[in-house]
């Protein structure tokens, strides 16, 4: 049974910093493809709306501005939380340094990353900013397949079999 509003695409994908010819952010060369549902918000709505509309072995390019990708920074993103949530028995975790990007967890229970902009006696400073904000994008690539979802992908939310996770 399959639900034709949502379709499972596969593709490869280079991201690079502002245009084609910008520095390389990040790549599915050499590992698994880009492997996503349709219509459930799980992408950048404007790079979703840019693949979904090619067919199998077609390839893409565009640009997307940084207010439609990741957005403006904000000053609300800059936190500062208790070192004690940074302890593990009595020491500073080892991963807690400036520079690092922390996965941080959001009321929701979303994973987010933080970056660590400072240590301090009693407390860490973290931008929770999404490391690409303020970003112009550019994704260029190919799709490789496109099926329709099953409903239970739907209802799970992700990608079951080949290139997604069972249960």
């Amino acid at each position: 049974m399959s639900d034709n509003n949502h379709q499972v695409i596969s593709l490869n994908y280079q991201l690079y910093k502002d245009n084609v010819e910008g520095e390389l952010i990040e790549t599915t060369e050499g590992k698994e493809p880009l492997v996503f549902l349709t219509g459930l918000g799980q992408m950048i709505p404007e790079f979703e709306a840019n693949v979904a509309v090619l067919g199998e072995g077609e390839e893409f390019s565009f640009g997307i501005n940084a207010e439609n990708a990741y957005g403006k920074r904000i000053e609300e993103a800059l936190i500062e939380l208790p070192i004690d949530m940074f302890m593990q028995e009595g020491e500073l975790m080892e991963a807690v340094a400036v520079g690092n990007i922390l996965p941080m967890q959001n009321q929701e229970g979303q994973v987010q990353p933080g970056k660590v902009l400072a240590i301090n006696e009693k407390s860490i400073n973290l931008d929770m900013n999404h490391p690409l904000a303020e970003q112009n994008l550019h994704f260029k690539g190919a799709i490789l397949e496109i099926r329709p979802a099953t409903s239970e992908e739907v209802e799970h939310g992700h990608v079951h079999g080949e290139g997604g996770h069972d249960h």
